[in-house]
């Protein structure tokens, strides 16, 4: 068994092998089957991309709609196909952002909500849903990352100060890595 609890098979053990050099070429190491950045996670570094959405797939789509865009621009034969093929290369960019944001956003969402007011409760014994209200979305995520002495008191002065989500982030001394991200 692998450290997720998985049952370890030789096509698992192979494809771990065998995907070795592009983790390598990307930066990753594997540490107990979990792909680990090699710096340690900050302010600075904590957006993560997925390589092949944003520097392959948005490349190639940027590149067809402007392509077809100078086609039809220039009046080259067809003008209206091309046109009509930089419709839908717009389109399907456009889409493809929008599913993977609506999808993947919002199970995240409600995640660090859950997540956040778990710790809330275990921290203080008091229930973080009616404060959820006057912090919003954006702000209780910037507090995940703050450590467990400091969450109750760095909430509490989010609310007083009015802090924003990038204050909040900024003023978390003991970051927390959410190493749990690909």
């Amino acid at each position: 068994m692998d450290s997720f609890g998985r049952i370890t098979t030789p096509f698992r053990r192979w494809r771990q092998k065998e995907t070795g050099g592009l983790q390598r070429a990307l930066n990753l190491q594997l540490i107990n089957n979990k792909p680990y950045n090699m710096s340690k996670q900050n302010y600075r570094n904590h957006v993560r991309y997925y390589i092949p959405h944003h520097l392959v797939f948005y490349p190639i789509i940027l590149f067809m709609l402007v392509f077809c865009i100078r086609a039809w621009w220039k009046g080259e034969p067809h003008d209206s196909q091309w046109l009509m093929m930089a419709g839908l290369c717009f389109m399907l960019g456009f889409l493809s952002f929008m599913v993977r944001q609506h999808y993947g956003l919002g199970n995240q969402n409600r995640i660090v909500r859950l997540e956040m007011r778990l710790r809330y409760y275990q921290l203080t014994g008091e229930r973080l849903e009616p404060l959820e209200e006057h912090l919003g979305f954006g702000r209780i995520a910037a507090l995940r990352f703050a450590s467990d002495a400091e969450l109750p008191a760095l909430l509490q002065r989010a609310l007083k100060e009015d802090l924003s989500a990038d204050a909040i982030k900024r003023a978390v001394t003991d970051w927390q890595a959410d190493e749990m991200r690909r």
